[in-house]
């Protein structure tokens, strides 16, 4: 079954230009020119991956990332950026994208990009719809369904969030560094930049926590990193 790719971007020049080597390495496209044009296409067809522009006409990328998540559509989106703006990157990570490129880029490489996307993502898929539920204190979590209990509450996560407190939980016990946390979940190397897991984890433990100022299930170990425990309540 070929992969179908959605690209949003309002230059017109840099679409046929990733319509055409996208094609040509064996994937089909759909285009759109407008954030809205974007958002909707995505909502009404089933794409595997989705390319999209931060700056766009009426509505940005980032808005466009948000409200797919909102709907609970789980696409991949590579997000493509001419701002070398380290909040831009940042917040369209937080918001559900799977990886970036700044402009200037080649298309070779926003290629190998959504192939590695795609493979990862594929990957995670199986992996996860053979694994048993994990029950910590009063969290279950249903690798197969991206879904979560607490305290028989369903809980809502965006992909990256759920994909983090799973390797989380699969570690139970284990200190795990910023870095390796980065690289199980996102797969990309930031440069060092571990802020995202730090925000990814303030969301889990306002989900999770009794209380997010004392937190029993993901514990801060000072100076490495995070760890996932059995609560002692």
């Amino acid at each position: 079954m070929v992969n179908k790719i959605l690209i949003v971007d309002d230059e017109e020049s840099i679409v046929t230009l990733l319509d055409y080597h996208i094609q040509k390495s064996g994937f089909e496209t759909d285009v759109a020119y407008s954030g809205t044009e974007g958002l909707n296409k995505a909502k009404a067809t089933s794409y595997d991956l989705i390319v999209l522009d931060l700056m766009l006409p009426g509505m940005e990328g980032t808005e466009v990332c948000k409200a797919l998540r909102l709907e609970k559509i789980d696409t991949p989106i590579l997000m493509l950026t001419a701002k070398d703006d380290e909040f831009d990157k940042i917040l369209g990570l937080e918001l559900g994208a799977d990886d970036y490129l700044t402009k200037p880029f080649s298309p070779k490489e926003v290629v190998a990009r959504i192939k590695a996307i795609l493979r990862r993502t594929k990957k995670k898929d199986d992996d996860q719809d053979t694994s048993p539920k994990i029950t910590i204190g009063e969290l279950t979590i249903f690798p197969e369904q991206y879904e979560a209990n607490f305290r028989e509450d369903l809980l809502t996560f965006t992909r990256k969030e759920f994909e983090l407190l799973y390797y989380l939980a699969k570690h139970k016990g284990k200190v795990l560094s910023r870095d390796q946390l980065l690289s199980a979940v996102w797969n990309y190397d930031f440069s060092g930049d571990t802020r995202i897991v730090d925000v990814h984890v303030s969301h889990l433990r306002e989900k999770i926590e009794p209380d997010t100022k004392q937190p029993v299930y993901i514990k801060t170990i000072r100076g490495l990193g995070y760890k996932m425990e059995e609560p002692k309540i």
